[in-house]
């Protein structure tokens, strides 16, 4: 499959509303609030901070696959490390997606600058999320017990993952 990524525009937002939706109130992967209105969810995907990036999966028909948003992982002195957060639709899981989304991330934080990129809530049960971050070269760098609570696992552990890039 060919995927393309590039910079996400609002009009991209309807497309990625449902698969954000859908991954939010599953609970199993991600620690936003499951009550997020449309509205809300788009201000905090779209615009998360001044220095930000936003970007899209497609594929051939322009369908949207996938998001990433991309940003500094703390304001002022914490501005030289960078964060990023990845959602992928459902229907294109396991054909690489993430990883395309991600080594567009891993280009765009060194193009900008950053010294290295932290990523600082992985569940620790999402496997195949935290085999893409190793082998893209992140390591776990401290696991948080029970910071995250799973919608069928109850209390799971949060990994804090990093990798350099100078």
């Amino acid at each position: 499959m060919t995927v393309q990524i590039r910079v996400a525009t609002d009009a991209d937002w309807p497309a990625i509303w449902p698969f954000f939706h859908d991954i939010v109130t599953a609970r199993e992967t991600y620690a936003y609030d499951p009550s997020l209105t449309f509205e809300q969810a788009q201000s905090l995907w779209m615009t998360p901070s001044s220095g930000s990036r936003t970007t899209v999966a497609v594929d051939a028909d322009r369908t949207v696959l996938g998001s990433a948003n991309m940003y500094p992982n703390r304001p002022g002195p914490g501005s030289h490390v960078a964060s990023a957060s990845f959602m992928v639709s459902p229907a294109a899981r396991g054909q690489g997606v993430g990883r395309r989304l991600a080594e567009d991330m891993i280009a765009w934080a060194g193009q900008e600058g950053f010294r290295s990129i932290q990523f600082n809530a992985v569940v620790e049960t999402n496997a195949s999320a935290v085999h893409l971050w190793q082998a893209l070269g992140f390591r776990i760098i401290g696991t948080v017990p029970e910071a995250f609570e799973h919608a069928k696992l109850g209390y799971v552990g949060l990994h804090v993952m990093y990798r350099p890039l100078v």
